[in-house]
């Protein structure tokens, strides 16, 4: 079976470390999308000393409220209907809010509802908010509604923070600075990238997500880099261990070919199990702590290993790491040719998630 652990106490580490970062900061966790695959009541009950916590929808809130989880919970993407906004009312859920719909919602919500919320400007992202005078126009809106709590609260996402040699993210804070100097209310900016490379984008609150789950958003670097500790390991175990011959095949296509007698170890997990389907031979993976690579294609649930030159000959039941402890999962998207984040959300629910 494919288990993935969860370091609870590398959570509550990664956590201190960020507060050393940003010690003018509240820091407002995000632990959407199931708090990156970890587990979304497992990871909020770890960081109960977060001082908020944000998630993308009302189901996710929901989700935290019946497991009796109170911490102050920030909708990212709003409500979009008045189901969701008495929903949200009735679990005392943050609103941000990125369209002139959902402060018609705000305008009709019931009598007595007094909602925190956070007006998001959209300076370049160019995915939600307000933009230039629109934005003006927003929050004087949004500051003459009785359902709002007053002030009204300030809000940006940044687009490139993981690309710090680049203007985008100065020019955002820019464009920030010029929308909001004036205006009242707490305000927030930093993603995990931004906390990384623009101190000055820390402001009141700052947003980590990646970090707080050990990993890095900054291509080539890791987590550890940063004295972060990973928190998701992801393992498997041998099922059957075969020699082949010098010119032998393994796996769909016979993608990869045995240069000399070879000892194979197949591993149970595969794409059924997120672990992803593009990764070539060679591709590290750890059997019983030593680095060795996939041999062949990644199929729904197994793979090949070449583990010919192991100290240690492998046997049935012994451990399969695929990232994590002693194994960056930074190191893995590269291989895979994506980001970090894909392959933590895209563990499938076939894979038992543990907390220790």
């Amino acid at each position: 079976m494919v288990s993935a652990t969860v370091d609870s106490g590398a959570l509550r580490h990664n956590l201190q470390v960020l507060r050393q970062w940003a010690p003018r900061s509240r820091v407002m966790a995000v632990i959407k999308a199931n708090a990156y695959g970890h587990g979304l009541v497992a990871v909020a009950r770890a960081l109960e000393s977060a001082d908020a916590f944000a998630v993308a929808r009302v189901d996710e809130g929901l989700t935290l409220r019946a497991a009796g989880i109170k911490t102050p919970t920030v909708l990212l993407e709003g409500v979009f209907d008045r189901e969701q906004l008495d929903a949200a009312a009735a679990a005392n859920f943050e609103l941000v809010v990125h369209t002139a719909e959902q402060i018609d919602l705000l305008r009709a919500a019931a009598t007595g509802v007094k909602f925190k919320v956070w007006l998001k400007l959209d300076s370049g992202m160019n995915r939600l908010g307000f933009k230039g005078a629109e934005f003006g126009a927003a929050h004087a809106a949004l500051s003459a509604l009785s359902a709002v709590q007053s002030p009204v609260n300030l809000f940006t996402h940044l687009a490139a923070a993981d690309e710090p040699e680049l203007a985008t993210t100065a020019d955002q804070l820019a464009r920030f600075d010029a929308a909001t100097r004036f205006l009242s209310g707490e305000r927030s900016i930093a993603n995990s990238a931004g906390m990384l490379g623009f101190a000055e984008a820390q402001a009141d609150w700052v947003r980590p997500g990646l970090l707080l789950y050990g990993v890095s958003p900054i291509s080539g670097t890791i987590g550890a880099d940063y004295g972060l500790r990973p928190v998701m390991t992801l393992r498997s175990h041998v099922i059957a261990v075969k020699d082949l011959a010098a010119g032998e095949q393994v796996g769909y296509g016979g993608a990869w070919t045995a240069d000399r007698a070879t000892r194979l170890a197949v591993a149970a997990v595969g794409y059924g199990d997120g672990y992803p389907r593009n990764l070539g031979s060679g591709t590290p993976v750890l059997v019983n702590g030593e680095r060795t690579g996939l041999a062949g294609r990644v199929s729904m649930d197994m793979i090949g290993i070449d583990v010919t030159e192991l100290r240690r000959p492998p046997a049935l039941g012994d451990p399969v790491v695929l990232w994590g402890e002693g194994l960056p999962v930074e190191e893995i998207a590269v291989w895979a040719d994506t980001i970090p984040y894909e392959l933590l959300c895209g563990i499938s629910q076939r894979v038992a998630v543990n907390l220790r």
